[in-house]
This record gives C-alpha cells, sequence and structure tokens, in this order.
C-alpha cells in the first residue's frame, strides 16, 4: 500500500543532522523548511549556535558508510577538499590503558576534518531552488497539535519578536542539546519522558596547529586515552588528528579538577602531563594557528522518546535532540548520519504517520554508541552518575581482559576496531573465535613506544641544520 504523500516537512535546527534529514526529506517532499537560529553564509564558516565545532570532531568509517550510503560519493567531495582518510590502525597510533596498538593495514577508518568543512560539503548536496527554503535567525518555541499527532511548529523571529506559525505533515526536531522536545511533548497532553544522564565533567581546549615541513600529509593522528583503572583524581587526555589544508587539530580534555587551560603554556604543559608526552612534542614542532578554545561538554544524556505509551504521528526527533554523548568517542556525527538513514528508510516504509516505527529506529541507531560512551565514562570517580554494581564491575573486567589481549593479538585488536569505528555490534567482542584468540599465548610483544616509522620520528627530533 503506497504510503500518503509528503507535501510540506519541517525541519528544525540547520546543523549537520538537520542538513542530512532536510536533505533525506527532499527526497520525498513536495517542499521542505529549515529552522534555524543562526545565519547561514556562502562558505564554511563557524556558526554561533554550534560553540562546540571548533573542537576535533571525527567521522569513523561506521558512520562515513552510511553518509556515503545517503548521499553517494559525498566522502569523496569532502576528501578532494582536503579532509584526510586516517586509517587505523596503520594511521592512527593509540594509546589505551593497556599499551599501544600495533600498526598494521585494516580496514576501518576515521575521516579527519574540521566541523565546518563537513557541514559545508553535506549542505552543498542540498538541492537549489523552490523545493527548500531556509527561516533564519529563528527560535522555535514549540510544537502544534496534539497527543495524537504534530502539525507543525510555533517560531519566533530573533530581531522582530514576531511569532509565526509553520504547518507540516512530518517536523523532525534537530535542535540539538538546546532541544526542549520533552516541554513541547508535555504541553501536548504527552507524558513525561524519562532520560538518562551519565556526566563525566569534562572540560575541552582545542587549538589549530600548523603541521611542520614533512607532517602535512599522510602523518598519523595521535589519541593519548585516560585510564580508569588508575584514574582518583585525574582525568587526561589528548587527540591530535590531521585535518584540511595541512593542519593538525589537537584536543585537550580533563575532568573538573584538571582541566585544561587556554594559554599556549598552560596547555603545553597539560599534554606534557598526559599519560604519554607525543602529543607534547609534537605540537612543539608546530605552529599554532589562532588562539585555544574552551568547551565544557555536556552530558551524555539520552531521552526515551520511543519508550513512551503514545507517540504523535508527524513528529521525530534525532541528532543531539536525542541523545548526546561523550566527545572523546567521537561517535555524535556517524549517530546523526545512522539516524537519517532510519528515517530515510522508515519513511520509505511507513511515510510520516509512522512516526513511532522511525523514531524506534533513531533509538536502535543509538544504542551502540551510548552503550560504549556510558559503560566507560562510568568507571571514573569523577562522573555524576549511580555507581556501578558487582555484575558491572564483574563486565569491566572482562574488558580490560581483552583489552590488554588486543595489544599483542591482530584479531582481537581488529574486533576492538570494528566496535570502535560502529561498524560492528559490542557483541562482536563475545564471538567464540574472538574468545578463543584471547586464550591463546601472546603472538607478539607489547609496544612501549609510539610506533612512529623512522620518517615521523624526524618530526619529532628533527635533524639540526
Amino acid at each position: 500500500m503506497p504510503t500518503p504523500r509528503i507535501r510540506h516537512a519541517l525541519v528544525l535546527g540547520g546543523g549537520f543532522a538537520g542538513t542530512l534529514a532536510a536533505y533525506v526529506l527532499t527526497q520525498v517532499a513536495d517542499t521542505v523548511t529549515v529552522v534555524d537560529r543562526d545565519r547561514f553564509t556562502n562558505e564554511p564558516t563557524h556558526r554561533k549556535g554550534t560553540p562546540h565545532a571548533r573542537h576535533t570532531h571525527t567521522l569513523v568509517s561506521g558512520g562515513a558508510r552510511a553518509l556515503d550510503d545517503l548521499m553517494p560519493g559525498v566522502i569523496e567531495e569532502l576528501l578532494a577538499a582536503g579532509a584526510q582518510r586516517i586509517g587505523l590502525p596503520d594511521r592512527f597510533l593509540a594509546l589505551t590503558p593497556y599499551g599501544w596498538f600495533h600498526r598494521r593495514p585494516g580496514t576501518q577508518f576515521i575521516i579527519g576534518s574540521s566541523r565546518r568543512l563537513l557541514e559545508w560539503t553535506i549542505r552543498s548536496r542540498l538541492p537549489r531552488g523552490d523545493q527548500l527554503r531556509f527561516v533564519e535567525a529563528t527560535d522555535v518555541i514549540g510544537l502544534t497539535g496534539n497527543a495524537t499527532a504534530v502539525t507543525g511548529a510555533r517560531c519566533k523571529d530573533r530581531a522582530t519578536g514576531e511569532v509565526i506559525e509553520l504547518s507540516a505533515d512530518i517536523v523532525v526536531d534537530t535542535t540539538g542539546r538546546s532541544s526542549n522536545a520533552v516541554d513541547w511533548l508535555t504541553e501536548l497532553g504527552l507524558p513525561a519522558v524519562r532520560q538518562a544522564i551519565v556526566d563525566p565533567g569534562i572540560f575541552y581546549s582545542t587549538r589549530l596547529f600548523r603541521a611542520p615541513a614533512g607532517a602535512e600529509h599522510n602523518f598519523p593522528a595521535v589519541n593519548i586515552q585516560a585510564n580508569p583503572v588508575i584514574t582518583t583524581r585525574s582525568r587526561r587526555s589528548g587527540v591530535l588528528v590531521p585535518i584540511e589544508d595541512g593542519q593538525w587539530t589537537v584536543t585537550l580534555s580533563g575532568a573538573t579538577g584538571s582541566q585544561p587551560t587556554l594559554d599556549e603554556e598552560g596547555q603545553r604543559a597539560f599534554a606534557a602531563s598526559l599519560p604519554d608526552p607525543t602529543i607534547a612534542k609534537l605540537i612543539a614542532a608546530a605552529e599554532p594557528l589562532g588562539p585555544a578554545f574552551g568547551f565544557r561538554a555536556h552530558a551524555n544524556r539520552r531521552f526515551y522518546f520511543e519508550r513512551l505509551p503514545q507517540w504523535p504521528r508527524g513528529l521525530a526527533v534525532m541528532g543531539d535532540a536525542y541523545a548526546t554523548f561523550n566527545p572523546v568517542y567521537g561517535h555524535g556525527l556517524t549517530v546523526a548520519a545512522r539516524a537519517a538513514i532510519a528515517l530515510r528508510d522508515g519513511l520509505a516504509q511507513h511515510g510520516a504517520d509512522g512516526a513511532r516505527q522511525i523514531q524506534q529506529s533513531i533509538a536502535a541507531a543509538a544504542d551502540d554508541a551510548w552503550t560504549m560512551a556510558t559503560t566507560q565514562d562510568v568507571r571514573y570517580p569523577q562522573t555524576d552518575c549511580p555507581r556501578p554494581g558487582r555484575a558491572a564491575r564483574m563486565q569491566y573486567a572482562f574488558q580490560d581482559w581483552l583489552g590488554r589481549k588486543a595489544m599483542n593479538n591482530d584479531k582481537i585488536a581488529e574486533a576492538q576496531i570494528d566496535v570502535f569505528t560502529l561498524s560492528a555490534p559490542a557483541t562482536n567482542m563475545l564471538r567464540p573465535t574472538i574468545l578463543l584468540n584471547a586464550l591463546r599465548t601472546a603472538r607478539k610483544p607489547g609496544l612501549t613506544l609510539p610506533p612512529f616509522s623512522e620518517e615521523e620520528l624526524r618530526v619529532l627530533a628533527p635533524t639540526p641544520t
């Protein structure tokens, strides 16, 4: 049976998730309207509505494949614009709590790119003309309709204060962390939405650097992870990711009481205090490009809209409006891309009247990333959340055991990377072949130093001239 025609679709929020939602809806709706509090420009820029956009963003391979499924060829366009394809683990040097990963060719990767280039590239895929229009510098202040069906949204011009109502056959909320969807639904007569919060209390400091000569292309990313096993009062980590234009983006993070500073000297000292000084050595050889930017990361937070006993027709909530994640794991963009796939497939199968099924699929798209972020963050004593019980502690012991085995067993390391890049579910680690590999004797010695090549080491210690 054919699904009802969608005459008008409304997207609330024009960021990464909103752009993907708009793209999906232009494939099935006569007209699409995007409402955003910012104004868009004709070039890649940082927007006021995304203060976290200056920090390191990575698109893991599970998300890159989802994005390419949604917009065929878009990853090649992104790479042609200067983004870096960083293979895991051959171009991604990661110090875990158990040691350094060995380098070897692999099938997984991350895309290193600034947030502004990524958003600009996908926004350029939106159709031109009358089908799509933007309502800019406008706040969303509520939904219209009732508990049975959402029929549009109430919006307020930020300059004039004028309130308008926009009607639509389907409304997609992608207004991000500041979404008021929970309150809007209550106003329509729906019960309170259950939420879960795991707050690691993380602060970030990010600065751009120009890579030193010889490191502009094909230089590896470096990730220095915190160790929940030995962490007491401090939690510090850092990541260096090559991006476009021969630049590195370096983000340092710390929990309350050990957060990084924004001044250059303090940032270098913080990098030197990490479990390994590699990032400190690399930025000492690089040229800072402008000031550092700080950000207090929002908590891991999830609203369980899909568990409401009733869900209105014509509404979907996705992106950070549905769930936010500790940015240190780099999964937010991928979850948004997977949610857009869920929206596309749900509309094709059910139409706008199948909003409940669509919301359930959006929830499923976030499950793996949510489990990964929260089960790791809850291990740190600074995290604001209920403390783990005995069963959880047994699970952590098993994870630690596999983590140690992965340092000298490529099969286990490959499975971990598949899970990390959201290319395989977490249950991938419970496959019999993985467990059998873990029970075998170590296949190669562990690494005590980062596995740089001789050429890469010259960046760390350049030859005097």
